[in-house]
């Protein structure tokens, strides 16, 4: 892969473009591959997450005056997986990404979603050694912060959840009640399905390895259904 013809299209020029490389090596393919001595992306990941969280967080403080609870719930909008995973979507990270063959294949778009964000925090981390803090925070600002605006008009720091509740209340006034429809798998390894009402009514069902992540599942579905 052309990882010059990537930086460029980043606007970054590398002094050591391996490390842009090792950025988007995923685990599955040093294990497929072992051979080739190369290694994955999870220590620069590490590395980019922290530099992500405080330069998100600094330019939070300087340019806004709300309380600790606003400005985290904005800060978890802009850094969680899903809008991380659409940061690499937009920069075409997936095009260079390497994993092994199965992982390639694997439609499982939660998956997905998760290796495409974690290559963001890699890349942001393979910036912050080859190139410094300020070159860093500049590739955050121009690809993570320029989000921000349309987060905070479109309010979607408001998770799902709180998001139906509200609508809910003023729409029918009804509190959405969760319930848990089915749940499998051993201990180590739960699965959930729960589903969220209004009174009686079943308005729809989500799934998830806990019973949060399967209540804002069925919570994301349900504004959907609603189109609320």
């Amino acid at each position: 892969m052309d990882f010059n013809k990537l930086a460029k299209q980043l606007g970054l020029k590398f002094k050591n473009i391996e490390l842009l490389n090792q950025a988007l090596i995923h685990r599955s393919y040093i294990n497929e591959h072992p051979e080739e001595n190369l290694s994955h992306n999870e220590r620069l990941e590490f590395l980019g997450d922290a530099v992500l969280e405080l330069v998100v967080t600094e330019h939070l403080f300087n340019s806004f005056d709300n309380p600790e609870g606003e400005l985290t719930n904005w800060r978890a909008a802009l850094v969680n997986t899903n809008s991380l995973a659409d940061v690499a979507e937009a920069i075409e990270l997936n095009d260079y990404i390497m994993l092994s063959k199965g992982e390639a294949q694997d439609d499982n778009t939660k998956a997905r979603s998760y290796i495409l964000a974690d290559a963001v925090e890699a890349v942001i981390g393979a910036v912050y050694l080859d190139q410094g803090f300020e070159a860093a925070k500049n590739f955050i600002h121009k690809n993570i912060i320029i989000k921000l605006p349309e987060i905070l008009e479109k309010k979607l720091y408001i998770d799902a959840k709180t998001k139906f509740q509200e609508a809910a209340q003023e729409k029918v006034a009804f509190t959405p009640v969760y319930k848990v429809e089915k749940e499998w798998g051993p201990a180590h390894a739960k699965h959930f399905e729960i589903g969220v009402y209004l009174g009686e009514e079943l308005i729809a069902t989500g799934e998830g390895t806990n019973k949060q992540e399967a209540q804002m599942a069925a919570a994301e579905k349900a504004l959907e259904i609603k189109k609320w």
